[in-house]
């Protein structure tokens, strides 16, 4: 499973980023994604996932009513629209996969390298 994250960069506090996730077509058809981030010296965490046809979202509450998650399946491409973007948001950005139809079966077998997002205040 081959995933591709993009878009990350430098941004003012309150301002907006959209991230992109390339990965197969395979991939696109048949796996949940979904965006994690570790920003320097913490954990990393979970941030936003979407099931495979697109009818399961999942939010962390710290960015619910901010980032949407959406996916575009005939591209490929998993994406998530980031506004009202915080200094606390700073962070590297990880796309991951999961084969579970469901859910509360997600455990992200597959992740793809990161992208930098900055935000300044």
């Amino acid at each position: 499973v081959q995933l591709q994250a993009s878009g990350g960069g430098l941004v003012q506090a309150g301002g907006s980023l959209r991230l992109s996730c390339a990965t197969s077509a395979r991939t696109a058809r048949i796996y949940a994604l979904g965006w994690f981030r570790q920003a320097p010296g913490k954990e990393r965490e979970f941030v936003a996932a979407i099931s495979r046809n697109s009818d399961t979202t999942r939010y962390a509450d710290s960015v619910k009513g901010r980032f949407t998650i959406s996916r575009d399946n005939a591209k490929n491409t998993v994406y998530l629209q980031m506004n009202n973007l915080k200094p606390g948001d700073t962070a590297v950005y990880y796309c991951a996969a999961d084969s579970n139809v469901y859910a509360r079966a997600w455990t992200w077998d597959y992740w793809g390298l990161g992208t930098q997002v900055t935000v300044s205040s």
